[in-house]
């Protein structure tokens, strides 16, 4: 059995006990950003899923954080647990401008495509009520980013 500590933002670290074969593998996951961002590599794949959950670790917090990495394999666990909180959130254009300037060579359609690829994967990581948590702590346009249609409600 492997363990990942992970911190929350109320109760200091947690630890979450993962036994071999818990949900998707690191390989299983970067083989679905791969395939649904049409990647020509595995490396390429890899690198894509690194920044965005590095830059997405950082604008999840709390509770949501936390059972966001227990959901995900070990080593997305720790790329999301090793971000420090960000000190305001993002809209979504700035968290794909973020995710731009942290891949070399990339545009803010090049990221959008790159956010899009890792984010909409994770639903079936992480399953839908705890992406609607993590929708709701985030500012308005994520849902998109997480291949959802952003609904508002009408005055």
């Amino acid at each position: 059995m492997t363990v990942t500590t992970v911190p929350s933002a109320t109760n200091g670290p947690r630890t979450l006990p993962r036994s071999p074969g818990y949900g998707a593998t690191w390989s299983e996951l970067v083989e679905q950003v791969r395939d649904f961002g049409q990647y020509p590599t595995r490396a390429e794949a890899e690198r894509v899923t690194r920044v965005v959950l590095s830059a997405l670790g950082g604008h999840v917090v709390g509770d949501e954080r936390v059972d966001l990495a227990r959901a995900l394999p070990e080593e997305a666990a720790r790329v999301i647990a090793d971000q420090v909180p960000a000190t305001r959130p993002l809209t979504a254009q700035e968290f794909v401008d973020a995710v731009a300037a942290r891949r070399q060579g990339a545009t803010s359609a090049t990221a959008r495509w790159d956010v899009s690829s890792v984010l909409s994967v994770l639903p079936s990581l992480a399953g839908d009520d705890l992406v609607d948590r993590i929708l709701s702590q985030l500012p308005p346009g994520y849902a998109l980013l997480f291949g959802r249609a952003e609904l508002t409600p009408t005055p």
